[in-house]
């Protein structure tokens, strides 16, 4: 792989509690935050090179939204749209490929990427092959059906899950089975729980809540992705999602301090910088406190 590094060497670097930041690069017209902003080359180019001046460790590059309702977008047009920029940015850093296509796996790992981002469960077992077979790492998010199927947000009903957490979890055991059956290794294997996917507000924000407990009950490293999404803001004024860039911060802080190992996100340098400043509070707050020098005023 061309990439200057690969997905599991970034991996590796989170054992001592670091958290991934991964940034968004959409190459689409329709993607729910900033569809259109990035479809030209040169805007694409430049966003890949904006993003790493910010500090993502990877870039999540995709051509084709997967907001609810989105229409599916055949491999040759996300080929057209991404393969360029997946060259571009894995000669500047590790680059991932957000893709449920088989045919859009294979052309983008040959080109220097090193992680498919797959947002289908794995319904296609032909794209964990495509990974096993180029050694790629393999980010597997919970959903229960196509983006094109998919319900809004508000329209899920709350009965659709009985504990969201826990059902979740089999689930996604239950898709990373069907990955292995097709020749992933188990190490390979990145586990999202798919806030907003196949889940009302209620239901993505008690996932975010209970975020610690899935990381626990996962085998895998755990990678959220909440920026910028409507259900953040369930129970307050809504905003836009270009708006939304305290509420994905919180989220951020929340998840990275309950030991999530990637966060996926449109704002790189802010939330780098929340985190980090909300880890520094933390071991602040446990460290001993030396004991005032005599005479101290």
């Amino acid at each position: 792989m061309s990439g200057r590094t690969t997905f599991f060497e970034m991996l590796d670097e989170t054992r001592d509690g670091r958290v991934l930041v991964m940034g968004i690069c959409n190459v689409t017209p329709d993607s729910f935050s900033d569809g259109g902003a990035f479809l030209q080359p040169l805007s694409a180019r430049a966003r890949v090179d904006a993003l790493v001046a910010a500090g993502a460790d990877v870039v999540d590059i995709g051509g084709e939204s997967t907001r609810p309702g989105a229409p599916r977008v055949p491999a040759a047009t996300q080929l057209d749209r991404v393969l360029a920029v997946v060259r571009y940015a894995s000669e500047r850093t590790c680059v991932s490929v957000d893709t449920t296509e088989p045919e859009v796996a294979e052309a983008c790992l040959a080109a220097g990427a090193s992680c498919i981002n797959d947002v289908s469960a794995c319904a296609n077992p032909r794209l964990a092959e495509v990974a096993a077979r180029h050694d790629a790492a393999y980010i597997l998010m919970h959903a229960r059906g196509t983006q094109d199927k998919m319900r809004g947000f508000s329209e899920y009903p709350d009965d659709a899950y009985g504990d969201v957490v826990a059902d979740v979890l089999r689930e996604w055991t239950t898709a990373a089975e069907r990955a292995r059956s097709a020749g992933l290794g188990k190490d390979a294997l990145v586990m999202d729980p798919g806030l907003g996917f196949d889940k009302n507000a209620r239901h993505s924000r008690e996932l975010l809540r209970r975020i610690d407990e899935i990381v626990r009950g996962s085998f895998a490293p755990v990678l959220v992705g909440a920026s910028r999404k409507s259900f953040l803001l369930a129970d307050l004024p809504s905003a836009p999602p270009a708006e939304r860039l305290a509420a994905s911060l919180a989220a951020a802080t929340h998840s990275a301090l309950r030991g999530v190992h990637a966060l996926r996100v449109h704002d790189v340098f802010e939330t780098h910088q929340a985190v980090a400043v909300a880890r520094s509070l933390v071991v602040s707050a446990v460290a001993p406190v030396a004991p005032a020098a005599a005479g101290a005023a």
